[in-house]
């Protein structure tokens, strides 16, 4: 079978780590990077062993045709290289959150449908084996059915209106870059119907949420969310059942889970000791999707990630308009 190819689209960080995890696939490669900034294009391309950089997206995508591109830039801006890549028949893989509001989704996936493009959200957490394991737990009945569910994410993002955290011309704000997190991870461990939701947001200086706040009624869960750019919280998940609990250190990025019994009792401990890089598992996932011409991953469906940027609506309009 044929080298697969991906490219990237910005130059940030997070892409070393996705090029790393590219090498560690057997007939996988990173064929080329492009920025708005042909010099920064090149030295990410020096650092990372990357053939070829460009300074143009559009110039990338139609000269190298890549199997799929992995979009790497700030939340603002995964739409539009989205939809350019779609149009282009180029599947797409886009860091979370994929998409700012459910207008962009809705409009994206349309398109992708009927082009036939291959299109997902990089929501790695779905992937990892401590998911798999909360999961199997779960099938397994060890604490029977979930009763009560926590989950919690909060750091103090570093200051400055300018970066991404803070900064609404780029998607800042605790809804697009943890409580997606929080959400995706909550809905997907639960595989429940949702019949009522509240949510509260605070909304910050810059304008962008602060501290989120998402009450869910499942069909037989209660689940509270709960996320914060300003104030560092004891990152986990805790799920609730009648014979015992799961404790679940750091769930959107864990190395461990923990089950115990109803008397309080550790029944076991999970550790991973075989990921050495957590972006590995949507990359295959990627590239076994395209290569069996599906259009969306069933780990990370259309529908899932849609119903996520509609909760950022929610949010949105929960901080209402900024006052003079």
């Amino acid at each position: 079978m044929s080298t697969f190819r991906y490219a990237i689209l910005g130059a940030a960080k997070i892409g070393a780590k996705f090029c790393q995890a590219a090498s560690m696939i057997g007939d996988c490669e990173v064929c080329a990077v492009a920025s708005k900034s042909l010099e920064r294009a090149e030295e990410f391309a020096a650092k990372n062993g990357i053939p070829k950089a460009y300074d143009s997206y559009e110039e990338l995508l139609d000269k190298e045709k890549p199997d799929c591109a992995y979009i790497a830039v700030t939340p603002h801006d995964h739409y539009r290289l989205s939809r350019m890549c779609v149009e282009r028949g180029i599947p797409v893989l886009c860091e979370k959150a994929m998409f700012i509001n459910s207008g962009e989704a809705e409009s994206l996936y349309a398109l992708a449908k009927e082009k036939g493009v291959f299109v997902m959200e990089a929501m790695w957490s779905r992937f990892l084996p401590t998911m798999k394991k909360v999961k199997q737990w779960l099938a397994e009945d060890r604490i029977g059915i979930p009763e009560i569910s926590q989950l919690s994410i909060g750091f103090s993002a570093p200051e400055g209106a300018d970066n991404r955290y803070f900064n609404p011309k780029l998607g800042g704000g605790a809804a697009r870059d943890i409580t997606v997190y929080a959400y995706e991870i909550t809905t997907y461990v639960l595989e429940q119907k949702i019949r009522r939701m509240e949510v509260s947001a605070i909304r910050g200086e810059t304008g962008v949420d602060i501290n989120n706040h998402i009450s869910i009624d499942f069909e037989y869960t209660l689940a509270d969310l709960a996320t914060s750019f300003v104030t560092k919280m004891n990152a986990g998940m805790i799920l609730y059942g009648r014979k015992g609990k799961i404790v679940w250190p750091e769930p959107h990025h864990s190395f461990e889970c923990f089950l115990y019994d109803g008397a309080g009792e550790l029944v076991e401990h999970f550790v991973d000791q075989e990921t050495k890089n957590g972006f590995v598992y949507e990359l295959e996932e990627a590239i076994r999707c395209i290569r069996q011409g599906l259009l969306e991953s069933p780990v990370i469906p259309w529908q899932d990630t849609l119903d996520c940027a509609r909760l950022f609506d929610r949010i949105d309009q929960c901080c209402g308009e900024k006052e003079a």
